[in-house]
């Protein structure tokens, strides 16, 4: 017999980065989450729904933000969901072993008509490196429901949920004690609330407005000149003598948040060396950093490929080969072009889908376990002043490495970067790594027309693809945002163990929605290929394929590449790098041995032609799967078709530069 539901209590869940806030919401709500991107953003969105003691439970994860200044789209979309939604309750996710930086985001939360129950985490990460919190004692001076919370081993967070009900259920009881700015300023807040009245659009509270406003808020600032330009003009000229006001309510904040915490917290005695600061000596050092750096992600990308590369090869020769071939002794009365459409085009797709499954698994596993444990912070700090140079910032560093792997979980990747510019950059350049695909056809293609130059030639492609990608990135860092340097501020968690359960679930929702929406992608450009290479006539040679690489011949040609069966292998690369090889086969004798096939291909070309064809290969446009997850990441199509023409614009000019000065050499 299923319980009876009274009602429905709506509670979001707020917080900074790195305090666990991802932790509660799945111990909460396990599987029964729903995962997209905010109306008209591309940050992500995560509700969940559940019942607790006949309460209808829906949960909303806010996005992790250090204030509600609105200096970025995830404080906009956090304020803006508390102030139009009006949630029953909030509840504020804080580290405790960094209350004074997380409580400055409850002073901020306080200034908001809806009440909040303040959860303290990680007490027992704090207890082992000396720190000791009486949170009964906090309680009292905030005059608010305080809860220490272990929500890694699900310590808590009953207790959590139980006092975010309760107060839903009491909200008039909510009455905690608020910062409070200096007399001189609390005047002018008085006077703007009274230049504001009757002025204010709903939902925004007048005394919030006022606030913001004597911040110097963009956001409100524009709001108020476009809805009551009359206030505006009084509340502009009070402003002007006073602009000074948000160095005074940001130090009134801390000295009440210093008061707060006072008598709660007890810290270890000064000189006293906890094992955060013993294993950061070398983590963030500027030299041993950089170098441990480099073998745990070289773990990374072996321990990647080594587990996934077994399985991705028994995905495609035990299961998804023999079930093409079996399909095919099925379908061995039908017509051909549509069992070649079924079984080339849509299983070949949906196998491609399929294959990258375990490396996504492995990937966002390892991944998971880094930033759970608090790693991928000190891995942004030292390689945040190399990505400086081209307007990026440390945690762009990640998916840009992964990307020698595969640029599909690489762009995804980029998730963990909360600026938008800066994700959007990273995404941008992603594609200029290259990915096991290009370099299989780089090795493979390499000995045949290079001889005992191969791996030399092989080593100095993949330098020059990362000095393209460098170029660029400085490129699009100065003329597209002109010079805009981004902020980087990041918390440095204590080291502490992963969470199995958060782990998984994080590695079940990204791979999940990678096929979902990447896979269905894949899946329909890999038929479009196909088709256009039956059409009309049901021959390659002849087909609209085929016209396709003849129209490219004279761009061809500036390359040394004049056959066009090189420009149409290069185009079908599109549906997965390796493709190259394959349409290679296809076109110049489908019974032509691997070395046979290498052979044929350096016999119609010049050093300077294969030079030039190896930089097209390496630099050309990304794969369907890296489109998909383009689009799917950027939640646009526009950026997905930049990607396309900067990557084409790329591999093209770089083919001619190269293949005309080696003809000089």
């Amino acid at each position: 017999m299923s319980k009876q539901v009274n009602h429905s209590i709506t509670i979001a869940l707020a917080g900074q980065p790195n305090v666990g806030k991802s932790t509660v919401f799945n111990m909460l709500t396990g599987l029964n989450q729903h995962v997209g991107n905010w109306p008209g953003k591309t940050v992500e969105q995560k509700m969940g729904e559940f019942i607790h003691d006949e309460h209808n439970i829906r949960l909303v994860d806010l996005p992790g933000t250090y204030s509600l200044t609105a200096n970025s789209v995830e404080e906009r979309i956090a304020r803006d969901f508390i102030l139009d939604e009006r949630p029953d309750v909030v509840i504020l996710i804080t580290n405790a072993t960094e209350l004074e930086c997380n409580f400055y985001l409850l002073a901020e939360l306080l200034m908001l008509p809806v009440p909040l129950v303040v959860g303290i985490n990680m007490m027992d990460v704090a207890n082992h490196h000396g720190i000791h919190i009486e949170t009964h004692v906090l309680a009292a001076a905030l005059g608010m429901q305080v809860v220490p919370l272990v929500a890694s081993k699900n310590r808590g967070v009953h207790d959590l949920l139980e006092a975010a009900i309760h107060l839903a259920q009491t909200k008039d009881s909510f009455n905690p004690k608020r910062p409070e700015i200096s007399a001189e300023h609390k005047r002018v807040l008085v006077d703007i609330q009274a230049s504001l009245s009757g002025q204010v659009p709903a939902p925004y509270p007048i005394d919030w407005v006022a606030m913001k406003l004597l911040e110097g808020d963009s956001q409100v600032t524009e709001l108020i000149q476009n809805d009551a330009p009359e206030a505006w003009e009084k509340i502009h000229a009070i402003l002007l003598q006073h602009e000074d006001a948000y160095l005074d309510i940001a130090s009134s904040r801390y000295e009440w948040i210093g008061r707060m915490i006072r008598a709660a917290v007890e810290r270890p005695k000064a000189g006293v060396i906890t094992i955060t600061d013993r294993l950061d000596k070398v983590a963030t050092h500027p030299f041993w950093g950089l170098l441990l750096l480099v073998g745990v992600f070289g773990v990374v990308f072996l321990l990647t490929y080594r587990l996934a590369l077994p399985v991705v090869d028994w995905l495609g020769q035990g299961l998804v080969s023999p079930f093409a071939t079996w399909l095919q002794h099925v379908l061995s009365g039908v017509p051909a072009w549509f069992s070649g459409l079924l079984i080339d085009g849509i299983i070949n797709g949906a196998g491609t889908v399929l294959t990258f499954v375990p490396i996504l698994i492995v990937f966002f596993a390892i991944m998971g376990v880094l930033e759970d444990i608090g790693y991928m912070a000190r891995s942004a700090y030292v390689t945040d002043r190399y990505m400086h140079w081209m307007g990026l910032h440390g945690r762009s560093f990640l998916p840009l490495f992964l990307g020698f792997g595969c640029n599909v979980p690489a762009v995804m990747g980029s998730r963990i970067i909360e600026d938008r510019r800066a994700r959007l950059l990273t995404i941008m350049l992603t594609p200029l790594v290259p990915c096991t695909g290009r370099l299989a056809v780089i090795t493979f293609l390499a000995p045949a027309l290079f001889g005992r130059q191969a791996a030399l030639v092989t080593t100095s492609l993949v330098a020059f693809n990362l000095i393209l990608l460098f170029i660029t990135g400085i490129a699009i860092h100065h003329v597209v945002y002109k010079d805009e340097h981004i902020a980087f501020i990041m918390e440095m968690p204590l080291y502490h163990l992963p969470n199995v359960r958060t782990i998984s679930l994080f590695v079940w929702r990204n791979t999940l929605a990678f096929i979902r929406k990447a896979g269905s992608i894949i899946v329909i450009v890999s038929a479009i290929v196909w088709l256009l290479s039956w059409l009309p006539y049901g021959d390659i040679q002849t087909s609209w394929l085929a016209s396709v690489g003849h129209i490219f011949e004279p761009i061809g040609r500036w390359m040394g590449l004049g056959d066009w069966r090189l420009i149409v292998a290069l185009l079908t690369s599109f549906v997965a790098k390796e493709n190259t090889i394959a349409t290679l086969g296809v076109l110049f004798g489908s019974h032509s041995s691997a070395l046979g096939l290498a052979a044929q291909v350096a016999a119609i070309l010049t050093i300077p032609a294969a030079l030039a064809f190896m930089v097209v290969q390496m630099t050309f446009i990304p794969c369907a799967a890296t489109v998909a997850v383009i689009k799917q990441e950027t939640g646009s199509w526009k950026y997905a078709f930049h990607n396309l023409g900067l990557l084409a614009a790329i591999s093209i000019i770089s083919g001619i530069i190269v293949y005309q000065i080696a003809k000089l050499i």
